[in-house]
């Protein structure tokens, strides 16, 4: 890790040696711990994580079987993954914290939060994934493809030996899987306060009609922002508007956007009325 005050850390789930990304230590910061979409390691994730890394305590795990952590001998599915995240916040003595999941990380973020909601004082969804509006499979696979031609070509280089070392056979299984995760149906009834962060032009996210429609149903601590000009890998293409959204939330203070970087946040205003 080029940058001063950044490490390496490995810690060990059920036996198994699980490789972390660890920023400076901020003392009495609630610990945000990013969490990675399939197939790929949390390498992806380390711009925003940066960004954030003066305000909190910042943690990279590289789930059971992927990126630097030891292989799991098949595919963890989503619940399985939230439980090994779990075993991971314990191995590194963490009692409660921010989870800042992009992509399946999303899901895997929610299962934490209804699983053990006293574990989670909030998370982020950039960009979650799964649910009907990419079902069914042969959909999901050609709005990934849509993406992977909207995302930035330095990301290549990053993520690639990522999904070589998955497999194709995995990546598929958990795809499929994820594509028919009740993503929906856990975001309405999140338990902890929630921000989901969406980029206009992410293929695999619904019309912002839709998610104004859906919104309506959602907890009222649950705040939905876009980020214009922003694909799925937000927080590899956007990290400095999505750090400042996110500071912004965790400061309780409005959500404006960052002039100085790329794309423009902005609220999506939801009327809960009559609901």
């Amino acid at each position: 890790m080029a940058e001063a005050g950044w490490r390496e850390r490995r810690i060990e789930v059920q036996g198994r040696s699980v490789f972390v990304r660890m920023g400076p230590d901020v003392p009495g910061s609630i610990p945000l711990v990013h969490v990675h979409g399939f197939a790929v390691s949390g390498s992806y994730l380390l711009p925003t994580a940066r960004a954030l890394a003066r305000r909190a305590t910042t943690l990279i795990p590289d789930l059971p079987g992927y990126g630097r952590s030891a292989a799991w001998g098949h595919a963890l599915g989503i619940p399985s993954l939230a439980w090994a995240l779990r075993e991971v916040l314990d191995a590194l003595g963490l009692e409660k914290v921010v989870l800042i999941g992009n992509s399946m990380g999303g899901p895997v973020s929610l299962e934490v939060a209804h699983s053990a909601p006293d574990r989670v004082a909030g998370i982020v969804l950039a960009s979650p994934a799964g649910g009907m509006h990419n079902q069914p499979l042969g959909r999901a696979l050609l709005q990934l493809a849509r993406d992977v031609r909207r995302e930035s070509p330095r990301m290549i280089p990053v993520v690639l030996p990522d999904y070589l070392r998955f497999g194709p056979l995995n990546g598929l299984h958990l795809f499929s899987e994820l594509v028919r995760f009740p993503s929906l149906e856990r975001l309405l009834r999140t338990p902890v306060p929630t921000l989901a962060v969406l980029g206009s032009r992410d293929p695999l996210m619904p019309p912002m009609a839709r998610v104004r429609e859906l919104g309506r149903l959602a907890p009222p601590h649950l705040t939905v922002v876009v980020i214009d000009g922003a694909a799925h890998a937000m927080n590899y293409s956007h990290p400095g508007e999505l750090a400042h959204v996110i500071g912004c939330w965790l400061d309780g203070s409005d959500i404006t956007d960052d002039p100085g970087q790329p794309g423009v946040a902005r609220v999506l205003p939801i009327s809960r009325e009559d609901v």
